[in-house]
């Protein structure tokens, strides 16, 4: 590691010598209205898409309130289903586990991002989804991750939801 370089997260660490380590699939998946509660709907849809086919599922919201309303969301979103979720403070090993930039407790699952930033535990995922709609900040935080993802090697695809 250079002078000044962050270490690799965990689940990097974890698997340097015991097997290759595949690049994560990047989308990001782009709404037509700029409806921040569509955006947050989308999530809980393709979280529990995920959770359904079987893999772990870590929502990384903006910040600890956007946490909270995810938590609730998920719990409502659909009358007629259940998506187990958990936030991360309170069960890292749930279903779908919802969070910050904490290191998520399983690996290779799918990280939903509802951050700004790219998250720093990107490494850790088989598939990191971006929901991008088209709030004039969103868009522009939206398009510099998707410039960062390409300078670090990662071939982001566009979703049209």
């Amino acid at each position: 590691m250079q002078s000044g370089e962050a270490p690799a997260p965990d689940c990097i660490r974890a698997t340097l010598f015991t097997r290759e380590i595949a690049m994560p699939r990047i989308e990001f998946y782009v709404l037509s209205s700029s409806d921040t509660q569509g955006r947050l709907r989308a999530a809980c849809q393709l979280a529990m898409k995920a959770w359904r086919a079987g893999l772990p599922v870590f929502v990384r919201g903006s910040d600890a309130a956007q946490c909270g309303e995810l938590d609730e969301l998920l719990w409502r979103f659909r009358a007629e289903s259940f998506v187990p979720h958990s936030l991360h403070q309170d069960d890292a090993l749930a279903p779908v586990v919802i969070g910050l930039d904490e290191e998520p407790a399983q690996q290779q699952g799918v990280l939903i991002n509802l951050g700004s930033t790219l998250s720093p535990r990107v490494e850790c995922f088989s598939r990191v989804i971006e929901i991008v709609n088209q709030q004039p900040e969103l868009l522009s935080a939206c398009r510099e991750n998707f410039r960062s993802y390409r300078q670090r090697g990662y071939d982001p695809q566009r979703v049209e939801l």
